[in-house]
């Protein structure tokens, strides 16, 4: 075989997963159509989640720079530095678990520099137009500068985004909502007069900073390419009813609100990651979190199947997984899409909602909503929380004082049993399983490769977890 999975996109989530199943010791190959790294801003920012996933593999100082840089853009651009829900200002940042501000294209070149430094390759201006899979492996026949090839490999992720053609040629199935509301925006420059940002019967028109746009009703025939002034302009007419005159358009975005999710993401020999697998609206910035995260679930998994360590049956529980955390976020921009919409009812439904917004317990509620933070697997075992949730970097402290940070544990990709005082002797239970961190300053817990806790019990409930992910 030509590799052991094929990746197809080289996106931040073709890449991750690619260093994910690279430190699982496989050989992946990513396949990616465009001859070089795209420029498009499509998105701003990472997850808190996502922000952890990537300083467990060492990439912290990176995304900490990138940050700080990332941020002064921000607030440029908006002003503004309270997140929102449906453009409802009011969400207080979470000062322990921060998002991070990066742009697309940045996080794609460190997440690039990162792969390669593992020795992944990555094939540009190679197109996948075929998918021939059996029980043995799949072939991907790619349009090459070179003529038509064909890949072999053990597997194939799809990881070439919402418009991508290995869901479609895999046969999945993609069912879901067409777009309520479309968005065009960028950094706007203006001749005279503009109308106030705010809700107005057409639609609503967005204001602060560098940034203008307008969204609105969902129309037939959206153009690609870039916003023209001339576009916009004749937007924020529809929306206002006013005549303004836009000179320049600069760093423009255009985006709808579908909503669909893959009726699986795994068909035999091929499965799905990123916005391969779902799309919905940007609203509240999950996208990319959303993406990386299944990248980080499915990346461990499937080099322990490859590897011959575990059973391919672990790969269900990537979709047992993911799945339920896709439909939620569709569940929550679908929600956003709703506040989004103009008239008169939906102001009334704003109002309240932002009201809600007061209350520290609903912030809590919508920060989590939008964070993720709060999603729990369900386990194939019996066990309560923490278990199933994502577990935050700590300081650990071991037998001899000495202070390390968890992420410091988990940059090999394995899982990591850490043992409290009074459960060392479980130690002989991973039998080289996992790296065992003895501590003095927390509870016992099992970390999967993805940061999942996957135990925090007695002994028995440690046996189980340890054979079920690590067998």
């Amino acid at each position: 075989m030509d590799a052991d999975v094929v990746i197809v996109g080289a996106g931040p989530v073709g890449l991750f997963l690619a260093a994910e199943l690279r430190l699982g010791g496989i050989r992946p190959l990513v396949l990616e159509r465009l001859a070089r790294p795209a420029t498009e801003r499509k998105a701003r920012g990472i997850g808190v989640l996502a922000t952890e996933a990537l300083a467990r593999r060492g990439l912290g100082p990176q995304l900490a720079a990138a940050h700080e840089e990332g941020m002064r853009d921000f607030a440029r651009d908006h002003g503004s530095s309270l997140g929102h829900f449906a453009n409802i200002h009011k969400l207080l940042p979470d000062e322990d678990r921060p998002r991070t501000h990066i742009w697309q294209p940045e996080l794609e070149r460190l997440l690039a520099g990162h792969a390669d430094a593992l020795g992944v390759p990555v094939r540009r201006a190679h197109r996948v137009t075929e998918i021939e899979s059996d029980v043995d492996g799949v072939t991907a026949i790619v349009d090459t500068p070179q003529g038509e090839q064909r890949i072999t490999a053990a597997y194939l992720v799809g990881c070439d985004g919402g418009r991508g053609k290995v869901r479609s040629l895999a046969g999945f199935g993609f069912p879901g909502t067409p777009p309520l509301l479309r968005t065009i925006a960028g950094q706007v420059r203006f001749d005279g007069p503009v109308s106030p940002a705010g809700r107005y019967p057409g639609g609503t028109f967005l204001h602060g900073g560098r940034m203008a746009g307008v969204t609105e009703f969902a129309r037939d025939g959206e153009p690609d390419g870039p916003v023209t002034p001339a576009e916009l302009a004749a937007a924020i007419r529809r929306v206002t009813g006013e005549e303004v005159v836009v000179t320049e358009v600069r760093d423009s975005r255009r985006f709808a609100d579908q909503a669909r999710q893959a009726d699986d993401y795994r068909r035999g020999r091929v499965l799905l990651a990123g916005d391969a697998a779902h799309v919905h609206s940007p609203s509240g910035g999950q996208g990319l979190n959303l993406g990386l995260l299944d990248a980080a679930n499915l990346g461990w998994k499937l080099a322990a199947v490859v590897r011959g360590e575990m059973p391919e049956t672990l790969l269900d529980s990537y979709f047992r997984e993911r799945g339920p955390v896709g439909a939620a976020v569709l569940r929550n921009t679908r929600a956003q899409s709703a506040l989004l919409a103009p008239g008169p009812h939906v102001d009334a439904l704003r109002e309240i909602v932002a009201e809600l917004m007061d209350l520290p317990q609903a912030n809590r509620y919508f920060s989590d909503l939008l964070s993720g933070v709060a999603e729990r697997y369900e386990l194939p075992y019996p066990a309560e929380e923490p278990v199933g949730l994502h577990g935050p970097d700590r300081s650990l402290v071991d037998d001899d004082g000495r202070i390390t940070r968890l992420s410091e544990h988990t940059r090999a990709g394995r899982g990591v049993l850490v043992l409290d005082p009074k459960s060392r002797d479980l130690a002989a239970l991973a039998r080289e399983r996992v790296e065992v961190v003895p501590v003095t300053n927390t509870e016992s817990f099992l970390l999967r490769p993805d940061g999942v806790i996957a135990w925090a019990g007695g002994e028995a409930e440690l046996k189980v977890a340890l054979d079920t992910w690590f067998d």
